[in-house]
């Protein structure tokens, strides 16, 4: 399953410890208008990225840059796994028909240096090796995939960057906006409805020879995070990893969070419900507080848990409505 093959890798990437900052000599213009100006910017990596304009033609290689990209107004050209980004964030949808350049892992190299791109816009859990590769084709500006210690911050620094390099740091400012109001919004829906302070644990779950594993999203998590500035309370206890705050155990380990509720994101694309079915006799699942209760809840496919903020906005009409109907 592609999806969990990796994030999965993802939780033994070192964190990178450089955060992204850019520059601009002088700063673009989102107008567009007059000549283009030279802009360089400095990554998440600390490498130096310099551009004769805002980028026009640009390349993403994992669905959280594709986001931000769509979600800036720019259709890129070239996108990693077409078919896997519109079945798992539906909230930034594709437009046109961008070239697939192969899987998030492997990007094929000749596809996009067919493109001929102005950037090409990667994460830190690429491959440095694929990395060399790509910068002999066209500028790659790298952000930071995750930040376990400040999620939500590193999300906005992503999607700034990324608007630095093409010239549309006021649509950025607007998406940002967006996604603060609709967390407020959330937080008063919820507390309205009496559920202020109500402890959630969010999970997604897998098979793997025929046992059921169990990936908690604990408050290192983006979705930890959201769920805590929507007034919640994360009931994980597990500790996650540095990058994405992602824990594992397994169906005894549920019934460290007690009464809390349940809530998790799958996809038909992925064949299998291993809540829904392949725990469905399973007698330590059913023997759960929250499985007793009927409070479990499955949001709806479409909603990516990595993505970027207009994600994270359908997250929080997903969490919202799930919990208070």
């Amino acid at each position: 399953m592609r999806r969990h093959l990796i994030a999965l890798a993802a939780l033994s990437a070192t964190a990178v410890a450089l955060t992204g900052c850019g520059t601009t000599e002088p700063a673009a213009k989102d107008s567009g208008k007059g000549a283009a100006k030279s802009i360089t910017l400095t990554d998440a990596t600390g490498a130096k990225v310099k551009l004769d304009g805002p980028a026009k033609k640009v390349v993403g290689t994992e669905w959280n840059v594709v986001e931000s990209l769509v979600s800036l107004g720019v259709d890129p050209v070239g996108v990693a796994d077409v078919k896997g980004y519109k079945a798992w964030d539906t909230a930034a949808p594709l437009k046109g028909a961008p070239k697939d350049i192969g899987t998030r892992g492997e990007p094929s190299m000749d596809t996009i240096a067919s493109l001929s791109p102005d950037l090409i816009v990667a994460t830190t859990d690429l491959p440095a090796a694929a990395v060399k590769q790509l910068r002999k084709i066209a500028p790659v500006l790298e952000v930071r995939s995750a930040k376990a210690s400040d999620q939500i911050g590193q999300m906005k620094t992503n999607l700034d960057l990324i608007a630095r390099a093409t010239g549309t740091t006021a649509r950025a400012t607007e998406v940002n906006k967006a996604f603060d109001a609709k967390l407020a919004e959330g937080k008063k829906k919820l507390a309205a409805a009496g559920h202020a302070g109500d402890s959630i644990a969010f999970a997604d779950g897998y098979v793997a020879s025929n046992q059921v594993s169990i990936r908690p999203y604990t408050s290192g998590s983006l979705i930890g995070a959201v769920n805590e500035r929507l007034g919640l309370k994360n009931a994980w206890k597990l500790k996650g990893d540095p990058a994405y705050g992602l824990a594992s155990t397994d169906v005894e380990g549920l019934s460290a969070v007690g009464h809390a509720r349940f809530a998790y994101i799958g996809n038909e694309s992925e064949g299998t419900d291993p809540f829904k079915k392949d725990l469905a006799k399973n007698a330590a699942w059913k023997s759960l507080p929250f499985v007793k209760k009927g409070d479990v809840h499955q949001l709806p496919d479409g909603i990516w848990m990595f993505g970027g903020p207009r994600s994270m906005q359908a997250y929080v009409d997903a969490v919202v409505t799930a919990l208070t109907k």
